[in-house]
């Protein structure tokens, strides 16, 4: 037996025919022999016991695991941490000690343990761990594999599942909290990969990055979001996948499977490069009333105003819980925030949907028989706050309950874990009274099946026997040239060029553009906004394109008369939708979402509200109708129509990120060209504008004519909007893009 050890103590054993084991040499773990082949002792028994002979199939070993454990390790397994993040900074979103002292202050390394994530896996234990931000590659690696070491030496030697969001966008995205550093190759958001029309980018991607993910110790992907996005105002829109339900369905196979499989594994597909994949939102999220996100009270009602909810379901049953590879199936489902208004027909009930007994029991669980694990979005267990302007607040109709009998209204559904929280005591509190209500034996048969699910996905990933990663490794695998030029070829390809006039000096269509041009671009003016928090954000200018990154392409003068060309670079229309004074003031608080830049007033939206009602509201009408709202970000047309005005015959170009459609009509005559993109880098955009590459990406969505269109349409229906015409009589309908080589 030929046993290496690392400089950490770390033990690796390569055995022909059978599989690779590491340990941590003070974990206490020895091995066991049978059979001619080794085995991790990690209950300390000096047998082998089922859960650990890697010979047997990854539910033998967690059912018989399972059934070890005691309510308060069940417990912890059913707990998905809040974000970590590597260091946790003093002064952060989510900050940590060391000893009692901040990171700053403690000296130790990036990689070492918090008190906090000590705490959590000791009393608590949690073994599944959320990572948002983390420095580098390799101190994720060697930060995985401390968590390991910890989680060898305790009982049972169950490892840590660590879980990340959506973290190789090649740009910030408001939408949701995600994760940064590390490094990673950099792919268009959602939308992008949607904008490509090609399902093998996404196949690709999944690939890369699960590769990467797992050398950075993640095993499980929050991810995709295969939500239809038929509502053109939600604030989570870039991240879906599209609106076309054929087109997401194949997107959603090529990156389930591509993230789950590893090639050079046998049978299941799992393997030592599979990423669990935990898809969401069930049963869709996108068609929030009035294009309201649910991450806040004011937003939690989804509608169905078409009588298209059963559509907002194929991206789950006809794709994801159907895929073509071995592995079957998407191992976990995340239930969103929303109430499904009207869509249990059994109970009758309006609640959030990790909440309803007929969305997760009745379709998930029964009619659709996913046996996968579900966990719900994150904090939705705790106390409502007593503003309904807040981001904390998401038990949704079930106000009137103690935490606990939140807690066991969800297991008892089938749901099997709660995302974003940090103890365990609720969870044990709602066994008792379960206990009391159905029965010790039944509620320990509850807590054993969803403690088998959730070690299913930890022992296919290989971690029982495997968790170790080499941080020098890490380094080589993650963000390496190959999956970098993979992400920055599909960025290049989301890119969609909408119009490109021939202008009347050359008779030449305005792009591409020559290197070297002069080019003015204005920065950017956004008024005060609110953060994904809820949290003020100043007003602000930015530029738009660093110095650094044009300077290959052009070079950058300080005023339109001084250009040959005006690159205004603009975000689509981004506003509040709920107003605490026009609350203060009488009114119901909310105002309608625009997605045009100058005040927009909503003479044609519902005289009443479909959905409504909370504990906090004295009414139940939330019409905005007739309000006004303005886009936080108006000063983008602004500078469109300044440049028109300034540059006189030479072109006006406008480079549009679209987070959401957006009512062109506003700037499309005075701009010369116009470019949109769906979360990409600076740098791939400027490809496009110079000619490096052609532009062969297509709308995923609809460009609406106007607030009218979107005003009368169903939150729950795709292609129903009517589209915007452009001087030239090009329909930005989905599937529309131009081509260089198209006049």
């Amino acid at each position: 037996m030929n046993i290496q050890r690392n400089n950490d103590g770390i033990c690796r054993l390569n055995q022909p025919g059978g599989k690779t084991l590491t340990w941590h040499e003070g974990s206490g773990v020895t091995l066991l022999e049978e059979d001619g082949l080794y085995f991790k002792d990690l209950e300390r028994s000096g047998r082998l016991l089922p859960y650990e002979d890697w010979r047997l199939s990854d539910w033998e070993r967690a059912q018989d695991l399972a059934q070890r454990l005691s309510v308060e390790e069940i417990a912890g397994l059913m707990i998905y941490s809040v974000h970590q993040m590597v260091p946790p900074m003093s002064g952060g979103p989510f900050p940590g000690t060391f000893g009692g002292k901040s990171f700053e202050e403690s000296g130790c390394e990036a990689w070492e343990m918090s008190d906090e994530q000590k705490k959590f896996m000791e009393s608590e234990h949690i073994r599944h761990v959320l990572l948002s931000s983390v420095k580098d590659a390799a101190t994720a690696a060697r930060w995985s594999n401390e968590l390991q070491k910890k989680a060898e030496s305790m009982p049972h030697g169950i490892p840590v599942n660590i879980s990340s969001d959506p973290r190789n966008g090649a740009s910030d995205s408001v939408a949701e909290f995600k994760g940064g550093g590390s490094d990673v190759s950099k792919w268009p958001e959602g939308l992008g990969f949607a904008a490509c029309f090609d399902p093998e980018v996404v196949r690709q991607f999944a690939k890369d990055a699960s590769r990467e993910y797992r050398a950075m110790g993640i095993s499980t992907a929050l991810g995709p979001q295969i939500d239809l996005c038929t509502e053109p105002r939600w604030m989570r829109m870039a991240d879906t996948l599209g609106m076309d339900t054929n087109a997401v369905k194949q997107m959603v196979k090529a990156y389930c499977d591509g993230m789950q499989t590893t090639e050079d594994a046998e049978g299941s597909g799992w393997g030592r490069e599979s990423v669990n994949v935990m898809v969401k939102h069930w049963p869709g999220g996108g068609t929030g009333e009035g294009g309201r996100d649910a991450h806040y009270p004011f937003g939690q009602f989804a509608v169905y105003p078409g009588a298209n909810a059963g559509e907002h379901l194929k991206p789950f049953t006809e794709a994801a819980f159907r895929l073509d590879g071995a592995t079957g199936c998407a191992a976990a489902v995340m239930p969103y925030y929303t109430v499904s208004w009207g869509m249990d027909c059994k109970n009758g009930k309006n609640v959030g949907n990790s909440y309803s007994e007929y969305i997760i029991k009745d379709l998930l669980r029964e009619k659709y028989s996913f046996q996968g694990v579900v966990c719900t979005d994150w904090g939705i267990t705790q106390d409502p706050e007593p503003c309904i302007d807040s981001f904390g607040s998401r038990c949704y109709g079930m106000n009137r309950m103690t935490e606990a009998q939140r807690c066991l209204t969800i297991l008892m559904n089938g749901v099997d874990q709660f995302g974003g929280s940090s103890e365990i005591a609720p969870i044990l509190e709602a066994y008792e009274i379960g206990c009391r209500e159905y029965g010790k034996s039944v509620m320990r048969k509850r807590m054993e099946t969803s403690a088998a699910r959730l070690l299913k996905n930890i022992f296919q990933c290989g971690l029982f026997e495997d968790p170790y990663l080499d941080p020098e490794h890490s380094k080589e695998i993650v963000g390496c040239e190959e999956f970098c030029r993979h992400g920055y070829e599909a960025q290049q390809k989301s890119v969609v060029l909408l119009k490109n006039r021939i202008l009347p000096l050359t008779e030449r269509p305005c792009l591409p553009l020559k290197k070297g041009i002069r080019v003015y671009i204005p920065d950017r003016k956004i008024r005060e906004s609110k953060n994904f928090f809820r949290k003020s954000v100043p007003a602000h200018t930015e530029n738009p394109v660093p110095d650094s990154v044009l300077a290959p392409y052009a070079v950058r003068v300080a005023t339109p008369g001084e250009a040959d060309v005006a690159l205004v670079f603009v975000d689509s229309p981004a506003c509040d939708p709920y107003s605490p004074e026009d609350a203060e003031h009488g009114g119901n608080g909310y105002l309608p979402i625009t997605l045009q830049y100058r005040p927009y007033t909503a003479m044609k939206a519902r005289e009443h509200s479909i959905a409504g009602g909370d504990f906090r509201e004295d009414f139940v009408d939330r019409s905005y109708r007739g309000k006004t709202n303005t886009a936080y970000n108006e000063a983008d047309l602004d500078n469109i129509l300044a440049c028109r005005e300034a540059m006189g015959e030479a072109p006006v170009i406008v480079c549009a990120r679209l987070n959401n459609p957006m009512v062109m009509s506003e700037f499309e005559p005075s701009a010369d060209a116009i470019v949109a993109e769906f979360g990409v880098s600076k740098s791939a955009v400027l490809d496009i504008l110079f000619g490096e590459c052609d532009p062969t990406g297509r709308l995923p969505v609809q460009m609406p004519r106007d607030m009218d269109t979107v005003e009368k349409h169903s939150e729950d229906i795709a292609f129903d909007l009517v589209p915007y015409t452009d001087s030239q009589g090009n329909v930005y309908d989905y599937g529309f893009g131009l081509r260089y080589e198209e006049k």
